[in-house]
């Protein structure tokens, strides 16, 4: 019996032994970071404004908007944009969180006129981040809101994609008004283009007579940099209300000429750089010279630069010239002091590997006067003589060696001490020159057929993914394209309505009123694959 009690005893000991050991199991299954509910994703609620939105006679310096819960402020100078603009920013708070968004105004505002304050995506909820989108204050300092709205849509002038956001411009046109306003001062209304589609919408605008601009601004300023900036316009005056829609084409312009201060950059050359576009910069020497003094002026490829280049070395402490462009001229002096000689340096423009199509472009960094075809040669992988030709491109200040090419052969050209010579008496030192040629079959080819179109001349380009030209042809009137020895990629082909017959892309000019010259993409993108013949037919709407 006492052993019956004693078992028992320990029985009920186990009891709470147990209850412990589960609890503790129990314990381990609840721990973790606790779930707290559904997560927040409504955004926040404006529970008063203070005045109301959409207030007349306005007469008060604060805007106080009460919202259901702490909100915060994100990139708010990138988002606000404030139509007509102040000329002074307000202060904007919070700079932290608050359940109040708060807008001081500092400026002195215009009477009879209707503001809006459009915050864009920069308000958002403090915990979850919930963006409370586009939010736009409206108010007037008159007796009633101006209603009205103006659409369309930005594109860009040259390439296909428009490159987002845009910003949208209203001057409003008056007694006042002048073109030139646009570069200096802010204008009567602005707005952005939305997302990708690049539409925008001017609101709350006044009945008159405007201006429409778009620009793609680099500093956010409102007005137009031509340095920096591209610029699209609506040619003619615009009647508010109206509507019509509106499409504004970007552009980059091409400043005006404007020369910079020559440089002496060696013993023989002096650089005469110059922005903007120029058909006749003319340089002419005013100091008085020996009579063996002789001068060359070649333009510098792909820079805006012309080079005086000279000979012999001059003694003198400095040179006159006198620079003109059209109607302006300029006297300036380039004072001499010692620096090194140029020497005759040379260069290949085509890659290692090239197409039966290409030629060897030796691109010279002084003035190519002489070529010596003996102290040339050129041999094929088994070191057989191939026959060439050879001559120098003035305008690229470049030597073309040319001859027959087979696929997949390995040619070298050499040029021996003294193969080229230059204008100031250097000759060309010793150098080899590798050229592969390619299978045809790691090549495209396309041809392209253009349908409906009797806009002639057409400059038409073939260019990639980064919008480089990289085959390019001239048509006067209709007739197949064909472009061989393209490399496998991605391209587009883009058509150009040459209108001043320049065999170029030439933008517009604002002041001049002068619109881009007009642009057509083929419809999309095209694949072009190895050792494939592509034919496409181009129809213009």
């Amino acid at each position: 019996m006492q052993q019956q009690h004693h078992s028992k005893t320990y029985r009920l000991l186990y009891i709470p032994i147990v209850f412990l050991f589960l609890l503790s199991f129990t314990d381990c299954a609840k721990k973790g970071r606790p779930s707290g509910g559904l997560r927040d994703t409504i955004a926040p609620v404006i529970l008063r404004s203070v005045p109301e939105n959409f207030t007349t006679n306005f007469k008060n310096n604060e805007i106080r908007i009460t919202f259901d819960e702490f909100i915060k402020l994100k990139d708010v100078s990138k988002e606000l944009i404030i139509s007509p603009p102040l000329k002074y920013p307000p202060e904007i708070t919070p700079l932290s969180v608050s359940k109040v968004l708060k807008i001081k105004i500092l400026d002195t505002l215009k009477d009879n006129t209707t503001y809006s304050f459009n915050f864009g995506n920069s308000i958002l909820d403090n915990n979850e981040g919930n963006l409370f989108p586009n939010y736009k204050f409206v108010f007037s300092t008159g007796s009633y809101i101006d209603s009205l709205v103006l659409k369309g849509t930005t594109i860009d002038a040259l390439l296909p994609e428009t490159e987002a956001p845009t910003t949208v411009v209203l001057y409003q046109v008056d007694k006042n008004y002048k073109d030139s306003l646009v570069f200096l001062e802010k204008p009567t209304y602005i707005t952005t283009t939305i997302d990708q589609s690049n539409s925008f919408e001017l609101s709350n605008l006044k009945q008159g007579t405007y201006q429409l601009i778009a620009l793609k601004e680099q500093t956010r300023n409102y007005t137009f940099q031509p340095k920096t900036d591209k610029i699209g316009f609506y040619k003619d005056l615009i009647s508010i209300p109206t509507d019509s829609t509106y499409e504004l084409k970007l552009f980059k312009e091409v400043p005006d000429f404007k020369p910079t201060r020559p440089k002496l950059e060696s013993s023989n050359r002096i650089s005469f750089g110059y922005q903007g576009k120029t058909d006749n910069y003319q340089i002419t020497l005013l100091t008085p010279m020996p009579e063996d003094f002789q001068y060359r002026i070649i333009k510098q490829p792909d820079r805006d630069t012309l080079n005086f280049w000279f000979k012999p070395k001059i003694t003198k402490d400095s040179l006159v010239f006198i620079t003109k462009n059209k109607l302006q001229i300029d006297t300036t002096t380039v004072r001499f002091r010692e620096l090194y000689s140029d020497s005759l340096r040379l260069t290949a423009i085509n890659n290692r590997l090239i197409s039966l199509e290409d030629t060897l472009k030796l691109k010279a960094n002084t003035p190519l006067t002489a070529i010596n075809l003996e102290k040339i040669s050129v041999v094929n992988k088994d070191t057989l003589a191939i026959d060439f030709t050879a001559q120098i491109n003035l305008k690229e200040n470049a030597a073309q060696i040319i001859f027959d090419k087979q696929e997949e052969q390995l040619y070298s050209v050499t040029l021996r001490d003294g193969a080229l010579a230059d204008y100031l008496g250097n000759t060309s030192d010793s150098i080899v020159f590798k050229q592969q040629v390619k299978p045809t079959a790691d090549f495209a080819s396309l041809q392209l057929t253009l349908d409906n179109t009797d806009e002639f001349p057409l400059l038409i380009e073939l260019v990639n993914e980064k919008f480089k030209v990289v085959k390019q042809t001239y048509l006067e009137s209709n007739s197949p394209v064909v472009f061989e020895y393209i490399n496998p990629g991605n391209y587009f082909i883009r058509l150009i309505m040459d209108e001043n017959k320049n065999k170029t892309w030439d933008p517009g000019n604002f002041l001049d009123k002068l619109a881009p010259e007009k642009v057509v993409y083929y419809p999309s993108v095209i694949e072009l694959r190895a050792n494939w013949s592509w034919s496409e037919t181009f129809r213009l709407k």
